[in-house]
């Protein structure tokens, strides 16, 4: 049971604290902005994070944890 909730924490706490909470991250935002290239706000970064991760959180629940 631990490994599973552990397993989640870390694939759903990617969704919002790689973007939001890491600096460095913001700073590439603010650049690649600054040259022009759009980039998805916070919604958009959940949106296309939800997308990836999620997919992979049930395929890794049902290969180690069914």
């Amino acid at each position: 049971m631990t490994d599973a909730m552990s397993a989640s924490v870390v694939f759903c706490g990617a969704l919002t604290y790689v973007y939001v909470g890491n600096a460095p991250n913001l700073m590439v935002k603010a650049i690649v902005e600054s040259h022009g290239i759009r980039m998805p706000g916070f919604f958009g970064y959940v949106g296309w994070a939800t997308v990836c991760l999620l997919p992979w959180l049930v395929l890794v629940d049902l290969m180690f944890f069914a």
